[in-house]
């Protein structure tokens, strides 16, 4: 359940939500920051005109979002980009 109110925040506040419950990691990769207990969850997105598109989530282990989920949330962007608006 708390990840929806999470995502009903990103959904109502759009690119204006900010810390601590959404960052930006790397343009145009977002994150939105799930915490439940000791537990970091993390849902990588981006924003495409007024569509925000999740691409995936994972549990958040290190310091740091490893460079393999931004580049995996990355290149779903550009299959998306691809398959849904025709061009990346």
């Amino acid at each position: 359940m708390k990840a929806a109110a999470w995502l009903r925040l990103l959904q109502e506040n759009g690119p204006n939500l900010h810390r601590p419950y959404a960052d930006i990691l790397e343009e145009p990769v977002r994150e939105l920051r799930v915490s439940f207990g000791r537990l970091e969850i993390r849902l990588l997105y981006f924003i495409h005109g007024k569509s925000i598109v999740l691409t995936h989530g994972f549990m958040k282990k290190t310091k740091k979002v490893p460079r393999e989920e931004i580049d995996l949330a990355k290149r779903y962007r550009h299959d998306w980009l691809v398959t849904f608006q025709g061009g990346g």
